[in-house]
């Protein structure tokens, strides 16, 4: 299980059209991809520094689990991603250890990864997410 990298940070955010140019701003970059997930209810919107990549994260659905944390939490630090050879053996690890896990099987999300969450009760309040190419 143990990571290679950290992937990405993802960041909610109410809107892309208003989020881009500040993050292009700020980063100095400009956005790379925009994705739509549709089985997350999210678009995304990427941007690289170095290895490590910020995904932001908008909702197209109020009821979505991005649409469900700006409206508990506002805008803001969602996750963090760590790269990992295998997801769905990371997760077996993880639960093995004791972890409390989110899915039990990776999924697939943007940029065609295999994905797969940690319950943020198992990791001192951060959602962690491993992903695999």
């Amino acid at each position: 299980m143990k990571p290679k990298y950290i992937d990405h940070i993802g960041i909610a955010v109410k809107s892309l059209d208003e989020s881009i140019p500040y993050y292009e701003n700020l980063l100095g970059t400009k956005c790379y991809a925009i994705e739509e997930v549709k089985e997350q209810f999210v678009k995304t919107a990427f941007f690289l520094l170095g290895q490590t990549k910020i995904e932001l994260l908008e909702s197209t659905d109020p009821d979505g689990p991005i649409g469900n944390f700006i409206e508990k939490r506002g805008e803001g630090i969602h996750h963090l991603a760590f790269a990992v050879d295998s997801t769905d053996e990371a997760l077996t690890e993880a639960k093995a250890n004791g972890i409390a896990l989110i899915d039990r099987r990776s999924r697939k999300g943007a940029e065609r990864m295999n994905i797969g969450f940690l319950h943020p009760k198992s990791t001192h309040g951060i959602l962690i997410e491993f992903c695999s190419k």
